[in-house]
């Protein structure tokens, strides 16, 4: 029996694409396993849970097993060895140059575990080596069996004779020649074109065993016909890769079956080969996607990036900024956690850019945030200082002279920046506690003056009345009488002290509502009557070291005030109505603290043109 020059063309045609389909599959898989290790070795840097010792530690391991199943643990390891070495190195050279050091002159210092790596990379190459070789001359040796088996089986076909008697020994060879394994790439197609012109030939031979030649050929079309389904249920595999490996092994398996009788060769073969045709568009189908979607999320982490580097770190110089900074970069983590790989090429370099861009946003943060920290404990030890020399300083009964050296300290104090939150109430209190203890004990050796003074606060209360009745009923002279309260106001002298800061708040606050009432400019106005206050007192230091002690005081207070409003302002996130109006009321708060700052200020300086 003779097989068609067509079928055989075709048969062959057929091996060489599903030949080449099984190459181009070996590859990806390839490629699919890097992506997978590589997307193993940025979570564990990012986590970076193994030590380098523990690396060294399981690659000793590893080389203990076979060589052909540690491929994919060792580059494992040897990336997530150099990914930390080489985070280490950036850190040396960086506290090198922090030293004042050049650049040029930097060296990398020899690192032990890294020869152990290379020593340990060294034999598991020189152990591949010998099992790939290892691998080829068994693949060569079998290369040899499988040519003498066909020599054997060409033998026998000539043999025309007794091709009966041979059937039982060709068979035997056959199988033999099936259960030896693989042989060197280049050599399968032309092994199997052998094979079947063999087969093919002795088969044909056995014209006087026509029955055994016909259950052989029914037996093969059963078992073809059974390989052609299942071609057919692959279509419905969601799984594309998968699908398309199982093709190869019934295309394998194809290959290793008889032929079937001539009339029907070529029509089981085209069924066979239209069904495998539709999972090679698939398999093919899906990988030209996956490039698509690879590209598209190269240039997705290419935007993010450069929206990092974009970022101008030197320009954020407050809390608020770093932490809106913080919040725009953690957003840029998600998104990116969000996108696949992109094509192997570029992918770790991608990974590897991102990476160092965030690492330096968070380095120059922690930097920035150390000298704030630093700055604020300067200061706070700066006003130690200060609250130890008032505390030594309040027992004096030398009163002119230890009021200008208190005065000289509040003076200092103005100058010093802010505490941490925790130390500021405390080392505020401590500071003015001792002012406080030095002007009360100085005020009671001036007790001859307290029914002048009790005399004075009854008098600023009627003040503070009439003031009111001002408001509440509204005069057509309201102006004018307000304006005659306050020289009034002025010419009365001191009261108690432990009264004068109350009585000058309700004061105030009822001047204050006064002058919104009826439109008058209360900066000027203070001002302007503060200034006349002072010029009555002019030949009175004693009375203007007090009235300075006391603004200094509240000045401070209004400091810690304006400090404290401006803190919470850093821990408010305005995510509804309602906190947005909380902020708005916060900020006119601070405006208004920063406006009487500037009045305080302004009074100051009137007094010390005085001394």
């Amino acid at each position: 029996m003779e097989l068609s020059n067509k079928s055989e063309a075709s048969q062959q045609e057929s091996a060489d694409v599903t030949l080449n389909s099984t190459s181009s599959n070996e590859v990806e898989c390839d490629n699919n396993e890097v992506s997978v290790i590589e997307q193993k070795v940025s979570t564990a840097v990012g986590k970076e849970i193994m030590t380098k010792t523990e690396i060294v530690a399981s690659l000793k391991s590893l080389l203990e097993r076979p060589v052909e199943e540690i491929k994919d643990e060792v580059l494992q390891m040897k990336t997530l060895f150099y990914s930390i070495r080489k985070r280490e190195i950036e850190i040396e050279k960086a506290e090198f140059l922090e030293k004042g050091n050049e650049e040029s002159a930097f060296a990398v210092k020899e690192d032990p575990e890294e020869n152990s790596v290379k020593e340990l990379l060294a034999l598991y190459k020189e152990k591949r080596i010998a099992y790939i070789s290892n691998l080829e001359a068994i693949k060569k040796e079998n290369l040899v069996k499988k040519q003498n088996i066909l020599d054997t089986l060409s033998g026998l076909v000539a043999d025309t004779d007794n091709i009966n008697r041979h059937y039982s020994k060709f068979q035997q060879l056959q199988q033999e020649f099936k259960d030896i394994s693989d042989v060197p790439a280049e050599n399968v197609t032309q092994l199997w074109k052998t094979y079947q012109k063999v087969t093919e030939d002795f088969y044909d031979l056995l014209k006087i065993n026509k029955d055994l030649r016909d259950y052989d050929f029914k037996k093969n079309l059963d078992a073809k016909e059974a390989l052609y389904q299942s071609a057919l249920a692959l279509e419905s595999e969601t799984d594309v890769v998968l699908a398309f490996k199982k093709l190869q092994e019934l295309h394998n398996q194809w290959r290793e079956l008889g032929p079937v009788a001539p009339d029907i060769r070529e029509e089981i073969w085209q069924k066979f080969k239209d069904a495998s045709t539709q999972i090679n568009k698939r398999y093919q189908a899906f990988f030209e996607g996956k490039k698509e979607q690879e590209k598209e999320n190269e240039n997705a982490k290419i935007t993010i990036c450069e929206k990092i580097e974009a970022m101008d770190f030197s320009s954020l110089n407050g809390y608020i900024a770093w932490e809106e900074a913080t919040s725009s970069i953690k957003a840029l983590q998600e998104e990116w956690k969000t996108l696949g790989f992109a094509s192997r090429k570029v992918n770790t370099e991608l990974f590897a850019r991102f990476r160092k861009t965030c690492d330096q946003f968070f380095v120059t943060k922690a930097e920035f945030f150390k000298s704030l920290k630093e700055a604020t404990a300067n200061n706070l030890v700066r006003k130690t200082e200060l609250c130890v020399k008032a505390e030594a300083l309040k027992d004096s009964t030398d009163w002119k002279k230890a009021s200008n050296e208190f005065v000289a300290l509040q003076k200092e104090w103005k100058t010093i920046g802010p505490v941490s939150k925790k130390h500021s109430d405390s080392i505020w209190k401590r500071f003015i506690s001792a002012c406080d203890y030095f002007f009360e004990q100085k005020e009671k050796q001036t007790s001859n003056l307290h029914k002048e003074e009790h005399d004075n606060l009854d008098a600023k209360k009627n003040i503070i009345s009439t003031l009111n009745d001002i408001i509440a009923n509204s005069p057509a002279d309201a102006v004018a009488s307000i304006k005659e309260i306050s020289k009034k106001w002025r010419e009365i002298g001191h009261v108690p002290f432990k009264e004068k800061d109350k009585i000058y708040n309700e004061y105030q606050e009822a001047l204050k509502i006064a002058f919104d009432k009826f439109d008058i400019k209360e900066v000027r106005a203070r001002l302007s009557n503060f200034e006349s206050s002072v010029e009555q007192l002019a030949n009175n230091s004693d009375k203007l070291y007090r009235e300075r002690d006391k603004l200094m005081r509240v000045l401070e207070s209004k400091r810690n005030e304006l400090t404290t409003y401006e803190n919470n302002m850093t821990f408010f996130t305005v995510k509804s109505k309602a906190g947005n109006s909380m902020m708005k009321e916060l900020e006119r708060k601070i405006e208004r603290i920063k406006e009487d700052i500037d009045v305080l200020e302004k009074k100051i300086e009137v007094i010390d043109t005085k001394f």
